[in-house]
């Protein structure tokens, strides 16, 4: 493109166009050695390079943090004070106690819930698959004992931490579906409004970029806009995939947006990247993908589970279980004593005399979760040691540049 300068009529040549191209060419070769780099830098192949770097990028985390606060710090001292007001009438004895109690037992449930929602989605290393290791183990439990206690009125507490039949009288045939959804339903939308809240970084990131015109600085954005670029000549499944959900965000707006949170969907995130990209109002995304997870999908997703471990249901699996030629008996065994044991728990719970015996599978269940929120953790190390390298890389082209 010509440019308001000394020579206006100067055209490039073959010999520029094979320079500019082949300036491109190294350009593109250095980034993919520079991301090479990058996803070579493991705890298990240099343990303390990684944490050196991942302490470092900690740092510099906390400080971006601490300055964002500080521009806010209205908001922190309104927070503040509301923290003080509540931790005054927590300690003053009264009547208000029991509401204070009840409101205190809600937030740290809610809480609890919506982080566990945050770190599904939110990206971090291989991200942590929350809802089967703890969503939907807990409707499953609900379910269980709902149709072996005949209610869903749990004395609380112990519940939620501990599940036990209720010591009145109950009518047969009481629990329904319904019933139970609405027992789970709180925790339930809170997990999925934490997967919405943990969809909006790559949506700011890209709007940021957008806005900015700056080059982007994340691996996600560059392909987004590499695939963008080559929309016409794209014939991989994975890339018509990941075109068909941008077209549908853009020209659909909030219920294509409704349409791809609204079931599980795992490149979702490109979605959020289309929306800020194309700097789609930030309350038609994040209303339409709090509507789409913690509404619809979520009730997708929980009338699966409840359905799943209903009591017939149930019997029927673990009958079909010791249809399974030479290993279906010894592998039924296991899951009748597992099953018998929680109805046990149900009606006579751990305390009261009752020895609390351990089933393989709820120890083998325990090592899993075990396992994959330890490597979370280390895919967290990973992934900032692996981030302050990038910063490296980038004030080394930005030192290039300027001289």
């Amino acid at each position: 493109m010509a440019e308001n300068g000394a020579e206006p009529q100067k055209r490039a040549g073959p010999k520029e166009s094979r320079n500019g191209n082949f300036t491109d060419a190294s350009l593109r070769e250095r980034k993919q050695q520079d991301r090479e780099e990058r996803l070579s830098l493991v705890l298990w192949r240099k343990p303390l390079l990684t944490l050196q770097y991942s302490f470092l990028e900690t740092l510099i985390t906390l400080k971006e943090w601490t300055w964002k606060l500080w521009r806010r710090r209205g908001a922190v001292f309104l927070v503040l004070v509301l923290l003080s007001v509540f931790s005054v009438a927590y300690s003053i004895e009264g009547a208000h106690q029991k509401y204070v109690q009840y409101l205190e037992t809600k937030i740290l449930w809610c809480a609890y819930w919506v982080g566990l929602g945050i770190l599904s989605s939110v990206g971090l290393g291989t991200g942590l698959h929350t809802f089967l290791l703890y969503l939907g183990p807990h409707i499953a439990s609900v379910t269980l004992a709902a149709y072996e206690c005949g209610s869903v009125n749990f004395p609380e507490p112990p519940y939620p931490t501990q599940i036990i039949c209720p010591e009145e009288e109950v009518v047969q045939d009481s629990v329904s579906l319904w019933t139970i959804m609405s027992k789970v339903r709180l925790e339930a939308c809170m997990w999925g409004a934490g997967t919405a809240i943990g969809e909006l970084p790559p949506y700011f990131m890209a709007r940021a970029a957008r806005l900015s015109g700056a080059e982007p600085d994340d691996e996600d954005y560059e392909e987004f806009e590499e695939m963008l670029e080559q929309a016409q000549s794209a014939q991989d499944f994975a890339t018509r995939a990941k075109l068909a959900i941008q077209n549908m965000v853009q020209k659909v707006g909030f219920l294509g947006i409704l349409a791809c949170a609204s079931i599980p969907n795992p490149l979702f995130d490109l979605a959020g990247i289309t929306c800020g990209h194309f700097l789609i109002p930030f309350w038609t995304f994040f209303g339409a993908t709090l509507i789409g997870k913690a509404v619809i999908k979520m009730h997708i997703q929980k009338l699966f589970v409840i359905i799943t471990f209903s009591k017939h249901i149930v019997e029927q699996m673990v009958s079909l279980i010791g249809v399974i030629p030479g290993v279906g008996a010894s592998l039924q065994k296991p899951f009748r004593e597992y099953l018998e044991a929680q109805r046990t728990k149900l009606h006579n719970p751990v305390g009261d005399g009752t020895p609390a015996g351990e089933n393989w599978l709820s120890w083998v269940f325990e090592k899993v979760v075990l396992v994959m929120v330890g490597y979370f953790i280390l895919s967290i190390i990973n992934s900032m040691a692996q981030s302050y390298v990038k910063r490296l890389q980038l004030r080394k082209y930005s030192e290039e540049k300027t001289k």
